[in-house]
Protein backbone atom coordinates (compact mmCIF):
# COMPACT_ATOMS: atom_id res chain seq x y z
CA UNK A 1 0.00 0.00 0.00
CA UNK A 2 1.67 3.31 -1.14
CA UNK A 3 0.02 6.79 0.35
CA UNK A 4 0.64 9.86 -1.22
CA UNK A 5 0.17 13.27 -0.04
CA UNK A 6 1.68 16.50 -1.89
CA UNK A 7 0.80 20.27 -1.51
CA UNK A 8 2.57 21.47 -5.08
CA UNK A 9 3.01 25.05 -6.35
CA UNK A 10 2.82 23.31 -9.58
CA UNK A 11 0.36 22.45 -12.21
CA UNK A 12 -1.44 18.91 -11.44
CA UNK A 13 -1.73 16.34 -13.91
CA UNK A 14 -4.72 13.67 -13.16
CA UNK A 15 -2.91 11.34 -15.47
CA UNK A 16 0.22 11.10 -13.49
CA UNK A 17 -1.31 10.88 -10.57
CA UNK A 18 -3.51 8.44 -11.56
CA UNK A 19 -0.67 6.08 -12.71
CA UNK A 20 1.30 6.33 -9.33
CA UNK A 21 -1.98 4.42 -8.12
CA UNK A 22 -1.64 1.75 -10.19
CA UNK A 23 -1.30 -1.70 -9.15
CA UNK A 24 -1.47 -4.91 -10.88
CA UNK A 25 -4.16 -6.07 -8.15
CA UNK A 26 -6.03 -3.37 -8.94
CA UNK A 27 -9.90 -3.78 -10.86
CA UNK A 28 -10.58 0.18 -10.49
CA UNK A 29 -8.54 3.61 -10.62
CA UNK A 30 -11.36 5.93 -8.88
CA UNK A 31 -10.48 10.09 -9.27
CA UNK A 32 -11.74 13.48 -8.36
CA UNK A 33 -10.25 16.32 -10.07
CA UNK A 34 -11.56 19.46 -9.01
CA UNK A 35 -10.92 22.82 -11.49
CA UNK A 36 -11.32 26.42 -11.73
CA UNK A 37 -14.85 27.02 -12.88
CA UNK A 38 -15.34 30.66 -14.59
CA UNK A 39 -18.33 31.58 -12.11
CA UNK A 40 -19.75 31.60 -8.50
CA UNK A 41 -22.78 33.13 -7.64
CA UNK A 42 -23.50 35.46 -10.65
CA UNK A 43 -19.97 36.85 -10.22
CA UNK A 44 -17.03 35.96 -13.07
CA UNK A 45 -14.28 34.33 -11.25
CA UNK A 46 -11.06 34.92 -12.67
CA UNK A 47 -9.07 33.32 -10.38
CA UNK A 48 -8.68 31.61 -7.60
CA UNK A 49 -5.37 31.29 -5.15
CA UNK A 50 -5.02 28.82 -2.40
CA UNK A 51 -2.87 28.75 0.77
CA UNK A 52 -2.12 26.39 3.45
CA UNK A 53 -0.25 25.72 6.58
CA UNK A 54 1.80 23.21 4.70
CA UNK A 55 3.06 20.32 7.78
CA UNK A 56 -0.82 21.14 9.22
CA UNK A 57 -2.92 20.38 5.91
CA UNK A 58 -0.05 17.30 5.01
CA UNK A 59 -0.86 15.57 8.36
CA UNK A 60 -4.58 16.26 8.13
CA UNK A 61 -4.48 14.88 4.50
CA UNK A 62 -2.56 11.85 6.02
CA UNK A 63 -5.27 11.33 8.80
CA UNK A 64 -7.87 11.34 6.09
CA UNK A 65 -6.37 8.46 4.40
CA UNK A 66 -5.72 6.80 7.37
CA UNK A 67 -9.76 6.65 8.59
CA UNK A 68 -10.08 5.51 4.61
CA UNK A 69 -8.31 2.67 5.07
CA UNK A 70 -10.42 1.83 8.45
CA UNK A 71 -13.63 2.35 6.19
CA UNK A 72 -12.77 0.64 3.18
CA UNK A 73 -10.67 -2.50 3.37
CA UNK A 74 -10.29 -3.06 -0.51
CA UNK A 75 -8.12 0.19 -0.98
CA UNK A 76 -4.54 -0.52 -2.34
CA UNK A 77 -2.96 3.00 -3.07
CA UNK A 78 -4.02 6.62 -2.44
CA UNK A 79 -2.96 10.16 -3.78
CA UNK A 80 -4.24 13.54 -2.72
CA UNK A 81 -2.55 16.15 -4.23
CA UNK A 82 -3.36 19.84 -3.75
CA UNK A 83 -2.60 22.72 -5.65
CA UNK A 84 -1.44 26.18 -3.38
CA UNK A 85 -0.76 29.34 -5.12
CA UNK A 86 -2.68 31.02 -8.21
CA UNK A 87 -5.21 28.77 -10.29
CA UNK A 88 -6.82 30.08 -13.17
CA UNK A 89 -9.88 28.89 -14.69
CA UNK A 90 -9.85 25.29 -16.15
CA UNK A 91 -7.10 24.53 -14.12
CA UNK A 92 -6.77 21.41 -11.20
CA UNK A 93 -6.48 22.53 -7.76
CA UNK A 94 -6.89 19.10 -6.13
CA UNK A 95 -6.77 15.51 -7.26
CA UNK A 96 -7.42 12.25 -5.53
CA UNK A 97 -6.93 8.88 -6.67
CA UNK A 98 -7.72 5.55 -5.27
CA UNK A 99 -6.58 2.08 -6.72
CA UNK A 100 -8.52 -0.82 -5.42
CA UNK A 101 -9.82 -4.07 -6.04
CA UNK A 102 -13.38 -3.15 -6.85
CA UNK A 103 -14.80 0.14 -8.45
CA UNK A 104 -17.66 0.34 -5.50
CA UNK A 105 -15.31 1.10 -2.68
CA UNK A 106 -12.88 3.18 -4.41
CA UNK A 107 -15.75 5.35 -5.80
CA UNK A 108 -17.38 5.54 -2.07
CA UNK A 109 -13.41 6.55 -0.87
CA UNK A 110 -12.98 9.46 -3.49
CA UNK A 111 -16.20 10.70 -2.69
CA UNK A 112 -15.59 10.61 1.00
CA UNK A 113 -11.91 12.33 0.99
CA UNK A 114 -12.83 14.82 -1.46
CA UNK A 115 -15.74 15.86 1.06
CA UNK A 116 -13.83 15.76 3.99
CA UNK A 117 -10.58 17.25 2.97
CA UNK A 118 -12.95 20.27 2.35
CA UNK A 119 -14.07 20.40 6.15
CA UNK A 120 -11.07 19.02 7.88
CA UNK A 121 -7.80 20.71 5.71
CA UNK A 122 -6.69 23.93 6.74
CA UNK A 123 -6.52 25.24 3.12
CA UNK A 124 -7.55 28.39 2.22
CA UNK A 125 -8.97 29.88 -1.05
CA UNK A 126 -9.52 33.58 -2.17
CA UNK A 127 -11.55 33.43 -5.14
CA UNK A 128 -10.37 37.20 -7.53
CA UNK A 129 -13.85 38.34 -9.45
CA UNK A 130 -14.01 40.53 -13.22
CA UNK A 131 -17.15 41.68 -11.77
CA UNK A 132 -20.13 42.17 -9.38
CA UNK A 133 -18.29 44.84 -7.16
CA UNK A 134 -20.21 47.96 -6.46
CA UNK A 135 -19.71 49.65 -9.22
CA UNK A 136 -20.44 46.75 -11.89
CA UNK A 137 -16.70 45.74 -13.13
CA UNK A 138 -14.37 44.96 -10.01
CA UNK A 139 -15.55 42.23 -8.24
CA UNK A 140 -12.76 42.32 -5.47
CA UNK A 141 -11.73 39.18 -3.58
CA UNK A 142 -12.99 37.07 -1.09
CA UNK A 143 -11.37 34.63 1.53
CA UNK A 144 -12.94 31.32 1.76
CA UNK A 145 -11.53 28.77 4.73
CA UNK A 146 -11.89 24.87 3.87
CA UNK A 147 -14.57 24.33 6.62
CA UNK A 148 -17.85 23.55 4.67
CA UNK A 149 -19.52 21.24 2.69
CA UNK A 150 -21.02 22.10 -0.75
Amino acid sequence: MKDIVKITGEMISLDEIAKSVHDPKAGAISTFSGTTRDNFEDKEVKTLAYEAYIPMAEKAMKSLITTARQKWDDLIHIAIVHKIGDCPVGETSVVIAVSSGHRKQGLEAVHWLIDELKVQVPIWKKEVYTNGGPDGTDGGEVWKANNTLP
